[in-house]
């Protein structure tokens, strides 16, 4: 054979003498796709293999072993004095596969997944994301101080203990956790100490696994109208009965709550700074909620997702720090105090939770990176979180206040009230309007807009849209003002 590339007898298929693979190996791909595509059919003879190594110029030996694999592939049969032949026993369905993609099977697609996955997944994408203004929850990466941290992630990698290095606790590092429980217990009134801390990867999979530990599927779960969508699609993925409860200017509504459902199970709030109105629950409503809780038998999961940002004298305390019936299950994220990308979390639970919770970790990711977890312990033991957090609380308040200044233009279409807490604002738009669509077209013109009406269950009672200020700088929020102006004037 001459040349780079030998013709295969069948004048379809080539050997490449140059390439890598083996030429049995080539060979056996070859020919089991001339079988696959139906150039060579079920009871067609093969060459000999003497045969067919003289016709492509190759040695005996590789096509023996192409063969043989094909054999044990059922891609062919050998019959003793006869030779070998394509079998007769591949299903039709089969041939021809490599030719031409499979036709969609509606009805096998809607088969594939469950009622709740299919819940769930419809929550997927359900809003606008990315890094433009004005995108939700991102905080301000330039602010942050990476040559410390790659610092202390360098310290830890370069001669990590062994015990870093080998399965973990699945409660996560202990030294993380009682760094954790102490700035808990000055920044946020919470009460707890280094066992009852469970390190996460971020608020979602802290959400899930209360979920999971908790619900049967058909229990009944209070879940703030509108409200963040991670929750309800980690209680649709427990099997749920999602029974909305609606926000007032005090918070949740218990009365209601317990109007619709007295004995739900669980209660999962935002009583800091609700997502995503930003209403702060009244601490009577928090009372009557921890009574309820208590006569239920019930839970109540709080979600302090950015409550370090609080504008207006001191952060409040959480709702963790008034019960006393040890029915509140403390969730807090590094997101967006750090940067999303880290993925750590953590829960606070009530004593007889955290063996539980320490099983349930094991079946799902055993247990949570331990380098990163070192280098955050030292970042916050070392004040450095604390003093991070001071700079970020005076530099989202500013920029708030540009984001109010440069909307004024907009108060035609759109009213934004101040807010004194958090790292967006929610604006309202005239009754009658279409969030949805508005935000759609705002992202065409590189906006980025979160519509209210998208975190309600049933039907939305009001039309507004979240903005996002945390992340981005002057010049970026009166840029997205003036783009967002011209989508608002003109429909």
């Amino acid at each position: 054979m001459n040349g780079r590339t030998a013709a295969f007898p069948l004048g379809t298929l080539t050997l490449d003498r140059q390439a890598s693979e083996p030429l049995g190996t080539q060979l056996y791909f070859a020919l089991r796709t001339a079988i696959l595509t139906g150039t060579l059919r079920p009871g067609m003879r093969l060459p000999a293999s003497r045969v067919l190594a003289r016709d492509i110029g190759i040695s005996r030996n590789p096509v023996i072993d192409a063969y043989e694999q094909l054999q044990a592939e059922g891609y062919i049969q050998s019959r003793v004095g006869a030779g070998s032949y394509v079998s007769d026993l591949l299903p039709e369905h089969l041939l021809q596969a490599p030719n031409r993609p499979a036709a969609k099977d509606h009805r096998r697609q809607s088969l594939r997944l469950s009622r709740r996955g299919t819940a769930m997944a419809a929550l997927r994408r359900a809003y606008p994301t990315g890094c433009e203004a004005f995108a939700t929850g991102l905080p301000d990466l330039e602010a942050f101080p990476f040559d410390l941290w790659s610092r202390l992630l360098a310290q830890h990698w370069r001669r990590p203990p062994a015990n870093q290095l080998f399965a973990a606790d699945p409660a996560g590092y202990r030294p993380l956790r009682e760094a954790i429980a102490t700035y808990l217990g000055a920044a946020r009134a919470v009460r707890c100490n280094a066992d009852q801390i469970v390190i996460v990867s971020g608020s979602q999979q802290a959400i899930d696994l209360v979920a999971r530990l908790l619900i049967d599927p058909g229990d009944q779960v209070w879940l703030e109208e509108p409200g963040y969508l991670g929750t309800r699609g980690a209680l649709l993925g427990a099997g749920a009965e999602l029974v909305p409860v609606p926000i007032d200017g005090e918070g949740l509504d218990v009365a209601a709550g317990c109007r619709a459902a007295p004995r739900a199970r669980l209660a999962c709030v935002c009583p800091s700074h609700q997502f995503p109105l930003g209403v702060t629950m009244s601490l009577s409503r928090r009372l009557a909620l921890l009574d309820w809780a208590r006569q239920a038998d019930a839970f109540i999961l709080e979600d302090d997702y950015d409550s370090e940002y609080r504008y207006r004298g001191r952060p409040l305390t959480a709702l963790q720090g008034l019960d006393t019936q040890a029915r509140v299950i403390y969730v807090g994220t590094m997101s967006k105090v750090m940067f999303p990308g880290l993925r750590l979390g953590y829960l606070v639970l009530p004593e007889d939770l955290v063996d539980p919770v320490r099983a349930l970790r094991i079946h799902i990711d055993g247990h949570p990176a331990t380098l990163p977890q070192a280098a955050l312990a030292e970042f916050i033991a070392a004040g450095h979180f604390a003093g991070h957090i001071r700079r970020m609380r005076t530099l989202y308040a500013e920029r708030q206040q540009t984001l109010l200044a440069e909307a004024e233009m907009l108060s035609a279409h759109l009213t934004l009230e101040p807010a004194d807490a958090g790292m967006h604002l929610v604006g309202t738009l005239a009754v009658g309007s279409d969030d949805i669509a508005i935000s759609q077209r705002a992202r065409r013109a590189g906006v980025i807009l979160v519509p209210i009406s998208r975190f309600y269950q049933g039907q939305p009672r009001q039309a507004g849209l979240m903005l996002g200020y945390a992340g981005f700088n002057t010049e970026q929020i009166r840029r997205g003002v003036a783009r967002l102006d011209r989508c608002l004037a003109d429909p």
